[in-house]
C-alpha cells in the first residue's frame, strides 16, 4: 500500500494553488506515485495553473523576489495570477523596490555568515 497525502500537501509540492485545483483534486488523497505522475505527465490543468496561476506565496514571493513576510507586510492577498505580477514587475511601486532591496541585503548577509 502506497502512503498517501492530504490534497494541500499533494498541492504545495506540485507548487499551485490548492483553491485553484478541480474540485477532484481537491477532495482526493494522492499518493506519491499519484503526484510524481502528475509531474510526469502533467495534465492542462495542471500546465495551466503553473503558467498562469494563481500562484501560492512562496511562488509569487519567489517570482517578485521578495520574502513571504514582505508580501504579509505589504498586504498582498495569499494568492496572485500571472498577470497581476506582471503589473507589479513593470512599474514596481516602492513598497516592492524596498522589500526587494531589504531581501537582497537579507541573501548577502546569509551568504557572508555561511562563509564564515
Amino acid at each position: 500500500m502506497s502512503q498517501t497525502m492530504k490534497p494541500a500537501t499533494a498541492a504545495k509540492k506540485l507548487g499551485v494553488y490548492l483553491p485553484a485545483t478541480p474540485e477532484e483534486f481537491q477532495s482526493a488523497a494522492l499518493t506519491r506515485d499519484e503526484v510524481d505522475a502528475l509531474r510526469a505527465d502533467p495534465p492542462a490543468w495542471l500546465v495551466d495553473l503553473r503558467r498562469n496561476g494563481p500562484f501560492p506565496r512562496d511562488v509569487v514571493a519567489a517570482k517578485l523576489g521578495i520574502s513571504r513576510s514582505a508580501l504579509a507586510r505589504s498586504g498582498v492577498s495569499d494568492a496572485m495570477d500571472a498577470e497581476e505580477i506582471g503589473v507589479l514587475l513593470a512599474d514596481p511601486p516602492q513598497w516592492l523596490t524596498h522589500e526587494r532591496e531589504v531581501h537582497r541585503e537579507v541573501l548577502a548577509e546569509e551568504a557572508r555568515l555561511k562563509q564564515q
